[in-house]
């Protein structure tokens, strides 16, 4: 069947792009998101996440639906009628009680439904809690659809493994974790995949062992950074350089090495709470998850309070002074600016009554404005500040001539430890 397969790709973002031109390469892909303009840039052959490069796009790009080999994006939900594989890619986000929210993917499984005929395969690669696919999901598509599970039509699971802005570990080259919802299914979704993804592929016994898989991974990390995040408040207080700590005991074989630093995103930012959810649903208390969740969301008021000691200490007056932010975005080298931390830092610092300025060359200032309603410049202001807070490792950023910012008696905080003896202090 695989041979044969025509693969709608639902969700057109820093998953799912990169995916579907992948699997263009070998199949016939179409690529559906609700979002006519993101749909419209990618016919025209760019993409403004920055995940593929435009002439990489646009070599698997097709004029039509019904073409052969290639990626065609529609907002058009008829052009997935004749596709056999459905894999779902969209966000799963916490609302502002950190509580998971499944509405992406309820909406998209009814979108789904609407166009699912009997023998196909609708796969999930949303990061999720174990037991979403088969106990959420599941029923949203029979209800819609009329079709039976795994009698009519059938699901798997593959959780993704993008990690924005890298260009050195790109899908093709991340072992892909697989699983289908019955061991026939397990093995054909694993054997697609398996056709594009040059790194192998692990087919899990179970799609809920996949699921978990998933969501321990950013868990682990999410811990891990907790852990170096009290580490830099202890050493900080005893006056240790956490870095030269952290070199220091990276020296041993199995020291990992993990630094310190603000934590968002949509995935390690997020994860961990889609975990502890179902644990506490099943009544079971997770404290270190949550303690680790708590630890990393309170580094951006540590930062702002860290920087505002800093101007005190160097008798810079704090209200009415002028910093620069340096960075908005979640992470460095990305335009993605979802559940970015630097923002906690400047609600924390406006608390101190400063004027922030905040410049980041390769966020979508109208975005920002829209999540956050936060003013951003994308090219470096002319005017000096009293402070400059580097908060996102942009390579801009690090062949930038910090010196133009200073006004004489400027302090520099390096949240990322990346600018070595420019910055006064470092996180």
């Amino acid at each position: 069947m695989n041979k044969n397969a025509k693969i709608a790709v639902i969700g057109l973002g820093y998953v799912g792009l990169p995916l579907a031109r992948l699997f263009a390469t070998k199949y016939s892909v179409v690529g559906f998101d609700i979002n006519e303009a993101r749909v419209k840039e990618l016919m025209n052959g760019t993409d403004s996440t920055l995940e593929v490069e435009d002439d990489l796009l646009q070599s698997v790009l097709k004029n039509s639906s019904t073409e052969d080999n290639g990626l065609y994006c529609s907002t058009d939900l008829s052009d997935l009628e004749d596709c056999n594989y459905y894999i779902i890619t969209v966000p799963t986000p916490v609302d502002k009680n950190n509580r998971p929210d499944l509405t992406p993917l309820y909406k998209s499984s009814e979108t789904v439904a609407k166009v699912l005929k009997k023998g196909d395969i609708v796969v999930y690669e949303s990061t999720v809690y174990p037991g979403v696919t088969e106990e959420e999901c599941v029923p949203v598509l029979e209800k819609h659809s009329g079709l039976k599970f795994n009698k009519d039509f059938y699901v798997g699971y593959s959780p993704e493994r993008i990690n924005p802005g890298d260009k050195e570990h790109t899908v093709e080259k991340i072992l892909k974790v697989t699983a289908g919802s019955t061991p026939e299914i397990g093995k054909q979704v694993n054997d697609l995949y398996a056709e594009v993804i040059t790194a192998g592929t692990y087919l899990a016994p179970t799609i809920k062992v996949a699921e978990a898989a998933k969501v321990i991974e950013n868990s682990q990390r999410d811990i891990n950074i907790a852990f170096v995040n009290e580490l830099a408040k202890i050493f900080n207080m005893m006056g240790i350089d956490t870095q030269d700590v952290l070199e220091a005991a990276g020296t041993k074989w199995n020291f990992l090495p993990f630094k310190p630093g603000l934590v968002g995103g949509h995935c390690i930012g997020v994860d961990p709470y889609y975990l502890a959810q179902k644990a506490q649903e099943i009544g079971y208390h997770p404290e270190i998850i949550l303690a680790g969740r708590r630890m990393n969301d309170s580094m951006g008021q540590y930062v702002a309070s860290e920087v505002v000691k800093l101007m005190l200490q160097h008798d810079i007056k704090v209200k009415g002074s002028k910093i620069l932010v340096l960075g908005i975005t979640f992470k460095e080298n990305c335009p993605d600016v979802r559940n970015t931390k630097v923002v906690d830092v400047i609600k924390s610092l406006k608390e101190y009554g400063v004027e922030i300025t905040i410049y980041d060359p390769l966020a979508n200032a109208e975005e920002v404005k829209h999540e956050y309603g936060l003013e951003t410049v994308n090219k470096l202001p002319s005017e000096k500040f009293d402070a400059v807070v580097l908060t996102v490792a942009h390579k801009e950023f690090m062949e930038m001539d910090l010196d133009q910012l200073k006004n004489g008696s400027t302090v520099v905080y390096d949240v990322k430890g990346v600018l070595g003896d420019k910055c006064d202090r470092k996180l």
